[in-house]
């Protein structure tokens, strides 16, 4: 993306945009017609939610209806879907994920998730209703012929594992030829109407750490004789995160957090196996490229006193999404079209892990932070099973998708 969008200077030193891309009217009245549709397509999807790599009804649902718009999809090996819409021009994609979470679904909503320990508590059931509607929108505008470029529509399964599914995708040839790409994310904290936008790094490394313990287990009275291993795991769990904040350097942001930690079955035996699991995120890539290394240095140096084995499983998640400047604009100029002038708001950097950061790597492009609070109701969290949305943002979010590859491919014309 080599123009950017972004504010111009006029004569009067203020900034002003450049004009509205041609159809924008056509596809804002496109995506209102189908409000009432996205929100119950949208509700279809978080009644019926499916885990990483089993998202075969969800890829189906999103199949047809973007068929039934005369868009042509071909299937991903797994699950997910891609789409390419427009005949020739500058070739965008839009990129929404597919997969739910283990939790239980707590809402007590109608269309509360039917699939025990499953629901959509991070949002991409809005993010796929989403890009549903912006490409039926686009779709319509081709067959008018206003598309100026191409857009190629990109539904990625497994965004919530570590590795995840984008991988699959780049190799599956989705982001071959695309010159910019978007997508978007649920931000329960911002209200709806609202975009938050960062040029630069929006999100965090994440990396997934799990360590198996094994020893001389024995009984309590006599733990001389043993080799401790529950003591071992207090250890790593509270001076392995104190060894990398001075191992490390402080600007880099780490954390290491323990979501899950066992070892034994009762008070007066000391376990001869124990396991741990958790994510270390950083705010640095440099920092992230040494941190495996240190982290298998780090659990092997703090073990030696008590004479256990450790057994370490490292996994490489996600580099930080980092947004290009270009592409930040076009989302900035979009939310300005399709939600009006307050709705982009500046955000900061996370510790989240996003495997979108990956097709960034080789495609410039942006996230953008869709508000999903109602204003002055409850902020929700997100990978918490009570997460509800004010439905709004799925239409909010189509229109802008739609806005932003409109404005992409325009850019890239000029």
């Amino acid at each position: 993306m080599p123009v950017s969008p972004g504010p111009l200077s006029a004569l009067d030193g203020a900034p002003v945009r450049p004009p509205a891309p041609l159809g924008l009217r056509s596809l804002i009245a496109a995506v209102e017609d189908l409000s009432a549709e996205l929100i119950a397509f949208r509700r279809d999807l978080h009644a019926h939610p499916e885990l990483a790599w089993t998202e075969t009804r969800t890829t189906a649902v999103v199949a047809q209806r973007l068929a039934s718009a005369g868009v042509e999809v071909e299937l991903l090996p797994t699950s997910g879907l891609v789409a390419t819409i427009g005949r020739a021009g500058p070739l965008v994609g839009l990129r929404a994920d597919l997969d739910a979470l283990p939790v239980d679904d707590l809402t007590g909503d109608p269309w509360r998730s039917t699939v025990p320990g499953v629901a959509h508590a991070c949002g991409h059931d809005v993010h796929t209703a989403a890009l549903v509607g912006a490409g039926v929108a686009l779709a319509d505008l081709h067959a008018a012929g206003q598309l100026p470029g191409r857009v190629r529509l990109v539904f990625q399964p497994a965004e919530e594992i570590m590795p995840g599914g984008a991988h699959e995708v780049m190799g599956s040839g989705a982001m071959a030829d695309v010159d910019s790409v978007f997508a978007l994310h649920c931000d329960p904290s911002l209200d709806v109407g609202r975009v938050g936008l960062r040029e630069g790094a929006l999100t965090g490394a994440a990396d997934a750490l799990t360590v198996r313990l094994s020893g001389r287990g024995g009984h309590t009275s006599r733990p001389h004789l043993t080799e401790d291993l529950t003591y071992a795991v207090g250890v790593l769990i509270t001076q392995l995160p104190s060894a990398l904040s001075r191992r490390l350097d402080p600007r880099a942001g780490a954390s290491l957090v323990w979501g899950r930690v066992q070892a034994g079955v009762t008070h007066n035996v000391i376990p001869a196996a124990g396991e741990m699991s958790g994510t270390l995120r950083m705010l640095d890539v440099a920092a992230w490229h040494e941190s495996e290394q240190l982290v298998r240095t780090l659990i092997r140096e703090l073990v030696v006193p008590y004479g256990v084995t450790t057994e370490v499983t490292y996994v490489r998640g996600v580099p930080p999404v980092v947004n290009a400047a270009a592409a930040t604009a076009v989302l900035r100029a979009a939310a300005v079209d399709v939600l009006g002038p307050d709705a982009p708001a500046s955000t900061s950097q996370s510790l989240g892990g996003e495997d979108f950061a990956w097709y960034l790597e080789s495609v410039p492009g942006a996230m953008g932070r869709l508000g999903t609070r109602t204003p002055g109701g409850r902020t929700y969290d997100l990978h918490q099973g009570s997460l509800r949305i004010n439905e709004q943002a799925v239409g909010g979010g189509a229109k802008l998708l739609a806005a932003a590859a409109l404005r992409a491919m325009e850019a890239e014309i000029r």
